[in-house]
């Protein structure tokens, strides 16, 4: 059966085996890999062990992980924050923690589950396992998204995405304080040479990746900004963030450590989403309020005043 091959670097020893690959792997929550490694499906230089393990520097570390079960897509009652809805599209405010559609490691309890509840024409948009999905948003980043609710809805919508005539903009939590107030992150993003998990910036192959940011607020050694991907490249933000020496605040994958455990969950909010209405045919600029974590750990950044002053446009 495939597996994958990782090596333990110095900043990832004495971490419990099982919250690393769950660390590691994005995708797989720690009550799975807790499940594999039971059934033997981890190995540390070639030797099982148990949840409890505590890596060390210089092991390798092999995790099978076995074929996905078929996925029944069911519709389940899971609260949705949505901000409009019309016969063809809705917004919502994605909470915190909510995967966006099932696979190994969350069969159900995810978006999709969701909208399918909300929404019972859903089912056959965007193929089988991600009915209404245009795009997506990590699991731990919270924020507004578009779902389609017919197919030529997705279609149009897909291909407004394709063209860059969306408009996105996000708030993140980051590590530092910035030398200049605004500028662009203009650096190529590509698969992690070894960590196929990971993205990476200047690797062999990486695509045009685009950010503009422009600081908010600043308060000791943490900073408040503003960021407008111009481009839609897989972790493109986290990643660009973390290359300049900015990672956001609880980024368990590009952020170090001590930034990792700053924050309950990585702090990335989308906040805004503008779309050109398929069927409408005008342009809408649609805003979700950031979560109470979020805020939480915002005061005195001067969000308050960035929120009033977008409330008042």
């Amino acid at each position: 059966m495939p597996g994958e091959m990782r090596l333990i670097t110095a900043s990832e020893e004495g971490e419990r085996i099982d919250k690393y690959l769950a660390r590691y792997q994005e995708d797989l929550s720690r009550s799975f890999v807790q499940k594999l490694i039971k059934e033997g499906r981890v190995y540390v230089e070639g030797k099982k062990i148990k949840a409890s393990y505590r890596v060390q520097e210089g092991q390798e570390i092999k995790i099978e992980i076995p074929p996905p079960e078929p996925i029944e897509l069911v519709p389940q009652n899971i609260p949705l924050n949505i901000l409009y809805e019309d016969s063809w599209l809705l917004m919502v405010n994605k909470q915190p923690g909510l995967v966006i559609h099932p696979a190994v490691g969350h069969p159900d309890g995810t978006l999709v589950n969701a909208l399918l509840y909300h929404c019972r024409d859903l089912q056959g948009i965007g193929g089988r396992l991600r009915p209404g999905i245009v795009h997506r948003l990590d699991r731990d980043t919270s924020g507004v998204m578009v779902v389609s609710k017919t197919g030529e809805t997705h279609s149009r919508l897909l291909k407004s995405f394709k063209a860059r005539e969306v408009e996105k903009t996000y708030l993140a939590i980051v590590h530092g304080v910035f030398s200049r107030q605004e500028g662009w992150i203009d650096v190529p993003i590509g698969r992690h040479p070894q960590q196929r998990k990971k993205m990476a910036c200047g690797v062999p192959g990486g695509r045009e990746a685009q950010t503009f940011f422009r600081v908010l607020g600043q308060k000791e050694n943490h900073s408040l900004v503003k960021l407008q991907p111009r481009t839609g490249r897989t972790h493109q933000l986290r990643v660009h963030l973390a290359f300049i020496g900015h990672p956001i605040l609880g980024d368990k994958i590009y952020a170090g450590k001590n930034v990792a455990r700053t924050a309950p969950r990585q702090m990335l909010h989308s906040f805004q989403l503008k779309i050109f209405h398929p069927f409408f045919q005008k342009e809408m600029l649609f805003t979700a309020p950031p979560w109470y974590d979020f805020l939480e750990i915002n005061r005195d950044f001067g969000l308050e005043e960035y929120l009033e002053k977008e409330a008042n446009h």
